[in-house]
């Protein structure tokens, strides 16, 4: 196949690159590397099947020949990124999601959307399913992410109505490992980095509120499977074992060995309490289960995270 991926030189866009060609296909990687990094599909500048345009999907796109797919991944995806870009990342799931999908009716192409959990807000159903309408303030800090994802979802299946093109929405819920940036302002990433140089584990709030952890490759195989699935509703994509922000903390500094201390600031508005996705339809529909244990997922990422510090030296 060739497919163009939006936001392909991010943490998530660059595994799925990895993949895609890895699976022999033929791959356009599109970035203005906002808030990501051309390191991150530098290894593939001198394969064939590859190409990188440097393009903001908010804009007009361009793109000669055909495609199977337009695959969108492209938007600020932290809080520290879309709290410091809210016009920008508010564009990008709207403009650059009705782009995207314009590009794929012109080519003929599917199209997959990179949607959220975020889209749930702050849940008050446990565990969350696609049924779930949500819990968002639109207007609080937050909003600019969690509403334009919801308006990404929608728009993507006006198109899926109104014009038959053959749509994917995932719901990715908190994704870990190599090439998450260290100062994105994610727990994981947060926690490893002060790890690792021996500053405080820094804990907004008092640590129960939960999340649940999936590593990058598990994420990646949802995804590819999905690919191959004709369904049009939306799909979480996530860990069902859920995890208070305090454990993660402690599983990290065993982990690391470091002589870090746990140091708690107030908790953010609109932070979610809890995380937690139902992956029933996945499991049905993709046979789908994320397989990689925490602890494992986690000695890869701090690996990688030692090895970027040990070159930064």
């Amino acid at each position: 196949m060739k497919v163009l991926i939006t936001g392909a030189a991010g943490f998530i866009g660059s595994h799925l690159v990895d993949r895609m060609l890895n699976d022999g296909h033929e791959v356009i990687a599109m970035d203005n590397l906002v808030t990501g990094t051309i390191a991150n599909i530098a290894q593939h500048q001198s394969n064939t099947r590859f190409q990188f345009i440097f393009h903001n999907v908010s804009n007009h796109i361009h793109v000669v020949g055909h495609l199977d797919w337009v695959i969108h991944f492209a938007s600020p995806a932290s809080p520290i990124d879309y709290l410091d870009l809210p016009i920008e990342t508010l564009k990008v799931n709207s403009l650059g999601t009705h782009n995207t999908l314009g590009l794929a009716l012109a080519k003929g192409a599917k199209y997959f959307l990179a949607s959220t959990s975020e889209v749930y807000g702050d849940p008050e159903q446990h565990p969350q399913k696609e049924s779930y309408w949500g819990n968002v303030n639109p207007v609080g800090p937050r909003g600019v992410y969690d509403e334009s994802k919801r308006f990404a979802e929608a728009i993507t299946m006006a198109y899926n109505k109104k014009h038959d093109l053959d749509t994917r929405i995932i719901r990715i819920f908190n994704c870990y490992g190599p090439r998450l940036r260290a100062n994105d302002g994610r727990v994981v990433s947060n926690f490893i980095d002060q790890a690792l140089r021996n500053k405080p584990l820094t804990i907004y709030g008092t640590g129960e509120q939960t999340r649940s952890f999936q590593y990058v490759s598990d994420l990646v195989e949802g995804i590819v499977r999905l690919l191959g699935v004709k369904h049009h509703e939306p799909v979480n994509l996530g860990n069902p074992q859920e995890r208070t922000v305090l454990e993660l903390a402690e599983l990290i500094k065993e982990l690391t060995g470091t002589r870090s201390e746990i140091e708690f600031k107030p908790l953010p508005t609109d932070d979610p309490r809890r995380r937690l996705p139902d992956i029933t339809k996945a499991k049905t529909l993709l046979d789908w289960t994320p397989g990689v244990e925490i602890r494992d997922g986690l000695k890869q990422t701090i690996a990688w995270y030692k090895e970027q510090l040990a070159v930064a030296k």
